[in-house]
């Protein structure tokens, strides 16, 4: 074997190595092996624990106020034991009380509506610039809620995230890429670059 040969051959192993290695660590990175949460849509937001809400009766100022979804899921409402709200929409959770309010015989049809005054939050931990809780907005993807925080640090893995997200009444684990929605509640952690 020539000395041009043994070099060549020594360059294409080592390459091959260096190739070996680097897709070894690749294949090893944090969220690698994840799989996507599944999808969020923004515009099938329905109410959970912390949410602020205020509840409008109209003609009835004694019967609008501030309101928060408590632990259980539910709204102490006057004249009532507590209206449930968790897993509603804001026009759902408007009819319950119209309901209560007829079935207790204080208003005949009354007129409600209810709006949120403040999402529950989201927290963004690990590589960003300011990790803590920030309200949720609607429309937040994983990028915007890194925004909340502050950005990137420069050490951020930007093309993914880890979640823990709420399913119904369970927990699930997944990754979230940049352009993904985030769901009210998530708890997003931004990973380190390795190299």
């Amino acid at each position: 074997m020539t000395r041009r040969n043994f070099l060549a051959s020594r360059r294409m192993r080592s390459i091959a190595v260096t190739g070996t290695i680097a897709f070894s660590l690749s294949a090893c990175a944090d969220g690698y092996g994840l799989k996507p949460v599944p999808p969020y849509d923004p515009g099938t937001y329905t109410l959970g624990v912390d949410d602020q809400i205020r509840v409008i009766t109209y003609g009835q100022d004694q019967l609008t106020s501030d309101f928060r979804v408590d632990s259980t899921g539910k709204v102490a409402f006057p004249l009532t034991s507590g209206l449930q709200a968790a897993g509603l929409t804001t026009n759902q959770f408007a009819d319950e009380v119209k309901e209560a309010l007829e079935h207790s015989r204080m208003l005949r049809d009354p007129k409600v509506s209810v709006e949120i005054t403040a999402y529950r939050m989201v927290s963004v931990l690990g590589e960003v610039a300011r990790p803590g809780q920030y309200p949720y907005q609607p429309g937040m993807t994983m990028l915007t809620a890194v925004a909340s925080g502050g950005g990137f640090t420069y050490r951020s893995l930007e093309s993914r995230a880890y979640v823990i997200r709420q399913e119904g009444d369970r927990s699930v684990v997944g990754k979230l890429r940049p352009q993904d929605y985030v769901k009210p509640g998530d708890v997003i952690k931004i990973y380190e670059r390795h190299f």
